[in-house]
């Protein structure tokens, strides 16, 4: 099995600062009811912030959601597993992305979310 952790700190901390000041926690909370394939609040705060950040290393994301590393790696397998996200491994950094599937459902959710709200 992968480490899906990085393997130095390598926070990029502007670029998480904005994506986090953009993070909704609340948007997450009703997009998570209409998506039970991303049925958990942290697993869909992940993919909003992959979403936002296009590509992330695990401490960055670990950072912007303000949870431990290892629970979040968790959430990425998850989403990996389920084929809503990529990864890729640059020397000692693992970076993930939504795939083109994680994404289409993101936006689709949000979108019926937000025609609802």
């Amino acid at each position: 099995m992968p480490d899906d952790r990085c393997d130095l700190l390598c926070l990029d901390l502007p670029r998480a600062e904005r994506i986090r000041e953009r993070l909704d926690p609340e948007l997450a909370g009703r997009v998570a009811v209409h998506a039970r394939a991303l049925g958990d609040r942290t697993r869909l705060s992940v993919a909003l912030a992959l979403r936002d950040g296009d590509e992330l290393c695990v401490c960055d994301l670990a950072w912007i959601l303000s949870k431990a590393e290892n629970l979040v790696g968790h959430h990425l397998r998850a989403l990996r597993d389920a084929g809503l996200a990529r990864s890729r491994r640059d020397g000692k950094i693992v970076f993930y992305a939504l795939t083109a599937a994680g994404r289409e459902l993101i936006e689709a959710h949000l979108l019926a979310t937000q025609t609802r709200a």
